[in-house]
Formats: C-alpha cells, sequence, structure tokens
C-alpha cells in the first residue's frame, strides 16, 4: 500500500511527525509518498528513515523549495 501525505504549507517537524503517525499503521514493504516544502525535512526525513530501517526510494526537488520523497517501510 502506498500512503500519499500532503504536508506542503507544514513546518518541521510536521512531516515527520505525519510519517511516523503513518508508519505506525503501515505493514513492511508499504511505501509513503510525502510532498513537503519545509527545507529541513530533507535532512530529518532520511536521517529517521536511516534510525529506524527504512529506505528512501527518491528524493526530488519539484519546484522551487518544494520536495518529494518516496520511503519503503523496512
Amino acid at each position: 500500500m502506498n500512503y500519499e501525505i500532503d504536508m506542503m504549507g507544514n513546518l518541521c517537524p510536521a512531516p515527520l511527525d505525519a510519517l511516523i503517525a503513518a508508519n505506525a499503521k503501515a505493514a513492511p514493504g508499504d511505501t509513503f509518498t510525502i510532498a513537503f516544502d519545509c527545507a529541513q525535512a530533507t535532512e530529518n526525513l532520511p536521517n529517521w528513515c536511516a534510525a529506524n530501517g527504512h529506505t528512501v526510494l527518491s528524493l526530488d526537488k519539484t519546484g522551487q523549495a518544494q520536495w518529494r520523497i518516496v520511503i519503503q517501510k523496512g
């Protein structure tokens, strides 16, 4: 299952908080696609994934100060 999480306009740590909440409901192998515009999340989302055994499949800049990350639950 893929969870689409739109965090545009939400400051950090809101994108990470949303990922943690969705992760609690997800099964291993599920993915999360998160759209966000908080530059700090370009670091704290991948760092959280690395520390918790999840994989960043992609991290793309989609606009001026806008990104999309795809994460797979480990």
